[in-house]
């Protein structure tokens, strides 16, 4: 897998160091200085992780911070010449994912990285294929089978389950479904994801009030609470 990660930093001399050694773990990185070009990367390039620094120019990296979350969901790991508890209480607070105080060691940042991919299930579903409890979502053919079955999906259905199992256990307002399926010709302030996810519901077989697959987060969103089949096999294997 190329896992595609970008660094915000201005520090050049850092950002070079981790361009290097990431490149030579076979990773995709693209770094900048700059907190608005870091959020433009975001949008265009997508990246699978984000490796942001506290003291930025423009805004800080809480800030930038903030407005990631406005939009995106992707893991982000915060770095800081300061080791205050309190910065690192506010980042997580704020929503990243993870944090490391500088100096670091830059086998213990890939570290992490790796551990936040397979947490957000980006290396599970690093082919293309997700597989939670029965079902099985192929990203590459736009296929789904159910039990065995396949599934007679529209381009938004599709989509929107795609979405769903690229984030599995996490709360997702409508604001961000609707930015991250921008092909999907969606009818403005309406509630047309929610019909969107009625039909998936009822082409998936899921009960609203006991879910399988999709759980209402009242006055959010939705929240895909499938259970991957290889967590499946380790809690069996637990047993």
């Amino acid at each position: 897998m190329l896992v595609k990660i970008l660094i915000i930093d201005d520090d050049a001399e850092l950002t070079e160091l981790l361009r290097e050694f990431f490149e030579s773990q076979e990773a995709a990185v693209e770094t900048t200085g700059s907190p608005k070009e870091g959020i433009t990367l975001i949008r265009s390039w997508r990246p699978d992780a984000v490796v942001l620094d506290v003291m930025l120019p423009e805004m800080d990296g809480f800030q930038t911070l903030k407005k990631i979350r406005e939009f995106s969901r992707v893991p982000i790991i915060m770095l800081t010449a300061r080791g205050d508890v309190s910065d690192r209480i506010a980042g997580l607070e704020i929503g990243s994912d993870d944090y490391m105080p500088k100096p670091f060691d830059v086998h213990e940042l890939w570290i992490r990285i790796q551990a936040i991919l397979r947490r957000s299930k980006i290396l599970f579903g690093a082919n293309g294929i997700f597989e939670f409890d029965g079902l099985r979502v192929n990203a590459n053919t736009q296929t789904v089978l159910l039990d065995g079955e396949p599934l007679d999906l529209t381009t938004a259905e599709f989509e929107m389950l795609r979405l769903f199992a690229e984030n599995p256990q996490k709360p997702l307002d409508r604001d961000f479904m609707m930015e991250q399926t921008r092909g999907i010709p969606w009818e403005s302030f309406n509630r047309s994801v929610d019909v969107v996810v009625s039909r998936l519901r009822q082409k998936l077989g899921d009960d609203p009030r006991h879910p399988r697959f999709l759980k209402t987060i009242w006055g959010t969103g939705y929240m895909f609470v499938g259970i991957p089949e290889s967590e499946e096999a380790e809690t069996e294997a637990k047993a």
